[in-house]
């Protein structure tokens, strides 16, 4: 097949599902899946009309995540705003259809991949954004995950470790603001953790609480980020705080140490600071170092450096970061604040401008642009 055809073709596909009403974010993605179908298709049963072969497809692809999305969107109209704590009365469907899609016959990756999308209503961009992969990646491996379950039947749930990922995204997803499905997120966790014995499940919902009791104070009324350093912490909410430490507390007694408590207990360190200054770097980083032979994630260790610079000075973080593929998110960011820290002004405004021009956000972005132009004039 003639990939340079589908390239060409593409802006055209675009603009015809544009036209006929589609958002633009979400006519990518419709075209993204149009393009995988055509490469899995066309080879062996090539259209007469290409172009008119994509619209169709992409124009059906959007219909469907349309669907899927209003029936996500019911689904949290009944959750209200504010998470109450105490444990979760009300049971639905939702939670069934998690494990569901979490099936034997797929690889964690691609269970996890196949839920945000069909269930939590994720944009491939998202999903592929949380994986660090590019979208492409991304579009085939959902495609890949949908046509192995296709002949199936959906009667073998998965296992507790992949449903667990999915809600970890989903929360993450919802906390970055792109979309609301924190509470969501956290609603879910509650009934698997009334129903499942579980020690990760226990530490995924103290790490959901501890964080979600910060969001009130993560941006202001104009929407501009707020570092946790500068985070004003009489907004913070105490009562899911409380809640939060305690699960995480029973969860570490059972000495079954998974990669969420190791979280849940970094957060709580977090929480328990009356101020940032006396926030317990030492703690931090070697809840760090636990989370590193947990994982190995690139995102961990990124972590790591910035705790390590704040506890041992920023030249020892400077020298933690040097370890971490430059290419992981933040990276950039990362080290344009531990260089401002170490006195070096002009370097530091120079990385977080760059950092910002590869921000995965408008607030992002603007948050680093401001620090740049913040270091730029006390030079």
């Amino acid at each position: 097949m003639d990939e340079s055809l589908l390239r060409s073709l593409t802006p055209g596909v675009l603009a015809v599902l544009v036209r006929r009403g589609a958002e633009f974010a979400a006519a990518e993605d419709a075209v993204q899946e149009a393009l995988v179908e055509a490469l899995r298709v066309w080879p062996s049963d090539a259209p007469r009309d290409p172009k008119g072969w994509l619209v169709t497809v992409a124009w059906r692809k959007f219909l469907d995540a349309t669907r899927a999305d209003a029936a996500r969107r019911r689904r949290e109209d009944v959750v209200d705003a504010e998470v109450p704590p105490g444990q979760a009365t009300a049971v639905d469907d939702t939670l069934q259809l998690y494990f569901l899609c979490a099936h034997p016959s797929l690889t964690p990756s691609s269970a996890v991949a196949l839920t945000l999308r069909a269930v939590g209503g994720l944009t491939t961009r998202q999903i592929a954004q949380a994986y660090l992969v590019p979208e492409a990646t991304m579009a085939q491996r959902i495609s890949r995950a949908k046509r192995t379950v296709s002949g199936v039947r959906f009667d073998r749930p998965g296992d507790v470790a992949t449903v667990l990922r999915v809600l970890y995204l989903v929360f993450n997803e919802g906390y970055s603001g792109d979309v609301d499905l924190a509470a969501e997120a956290i609603r879910l966790t509650r009934q698997l953790a009334a129903s499942i014995d579980h020690p990760e499940v226990a530490g995924l919902l103290a790490l959901m609480l501890l964080h979600h009791a910060r969001r009130p104070s993560r941006t202001t009324d104009g929407g501009r980020l707020v570092p946790l350093a500068e985070q004003d912490r009489s907004r913070w909410d105490t009562a899911l705080i409380t809640e939060g430490v305690a699960v995480l507390q029973r969860a570490l007694s059972r000495d079954r140490l998974g990669e969420f408590q190791a979280q849940a207990a970094i957060a709580a360190l977090h929480a328990d600071a009356p101020d940032a200054a006396e926030t317990d770097w030492v703690q931090i980083v070697e809840w760090y170092d636990e989370l590193v032979r947990l994982t190995g994630s690139p995102v961990v260790r990124l972590n790591r450096a910035v705790a390590v610079g704040e506890a041992d000075g920023p030249r020892a973080g400077l020298a933690a970061l040097a370890e971490v593929d430059s290419a992981v998110p933040r990276h950039t960011a990362v080290s344009a604040y531990l260089h401002e820290r170490d006195g070096d002004l002009e370097t530091a405004a120079k990385l977080y401008a760059d950092a910002a021009a590869k921000a995965s956000s408008l607030a992002e972005a603007d948050h680093l642009t401001r620090q740049a132009a913040r270091l730029n004039t006390r030079r």
